[in-house]
């Protein structure tokens, strides 16, 4: 099949300029981590995935027939910048600020996040049409970017900065093997834990100071009922 118009405009919709919108929150986190507003960052990031989240429902709620596979291409790469990239990026800032004793090992595991996170997306571009069940092959990239900002959030790094790089470091490996993993993960369709994750969300986001023995406990409900999910604990 040809294509005789190639302007912009014939390709742009609605659900893209969304996607864009996760993508400009993915750079706006980039750009925070960089000058140390690491608690901005994280909540940039959660912005980023608030737009993904929406963007695939206005495209349904519209009827947009996505021919070309322009609307995939677009999420997918601002996922690159907003769920690889930007947490990357983040995680170097968070050693580099805190532990720079991992300043190394945080380029390692940030490169490794960023390149599992190309292969998972461009895995699923190649398989989303032929899968045999509504779900995702690998763990969804925007998980690991929830992890690594729910962690960041409850101020855990506070309480014991080296324990905690470590663990993070150690979870964002773990994390970025999931996605270019061969593991089914479900999509998640429970609306009470959906409406109580909304809830949560923007209590860390607005914020409203809830906390237990130093902890974001929002944060903290955020961060298990992610680690919970990539366990596929849930039914």
């Amino acid at each position: 099949m040809r294509i005789k118009k190639t302007n912009i405009g014939n390709f742009l919709s609605t659900p893209d300029i969304i996607s864009l919108l996760n993508l400009s929150f993915g750079f706006i986190s980039i750009m925070l981590a960089i000058n140390g507003y690491i608690r901005f960052s994280t909540i940039a990031i959660i912005c980023a995935i608030i737009f993904d989240s929406v963007d695939g429902w206005v495209a349904r709620k519209l009827g947009r027939n996505d021919e070309h596979g322009f609307g995939r291409n677009i999420d997918s790469l601002s996922d690159v910048v907003s769920f690889g990239v930007a947490p990357g990026i983040l995680l170097y800032s968070v050693c580099r600020i805190n532990t720079p004793e991992f300043i190394y090992i945080s380029v390692i595991v940030s490169l490794f996040i960023i390149i599992t996170g190309v292969l998972r997306l461009t895995r699923y571009n190649v398989i989303a049409d032929y899968l045999d069940f509504k779900g995702f092959i690998g763990l969804p990239i925007p998980a690991t970017a929830m992890l690594i900002s729910t962690f960041l959030l409850t101020g855990i790094l506070h309480i014991n900065s080296n324990i905690a790089i470590l663990v993070l470091l150690s979870l964002m490996i773990v994390s970025s093997a999931l996605m270019i993993s061969n593991i089914r993960y479900p999509k998640f369709n429970n609306i009470k834990i959906i409406i109580i994750a909304l809830i949560l969300i923007l209590l860390v986001i607005i914020p409203i100071p809830i906390f237990l023995q130093g902890v974001d406990v929002p944060a903290a409900i955020l961060f298990i009922l992610t680690l919970i999910f990539a366990a596929k604990l849930f039914k």
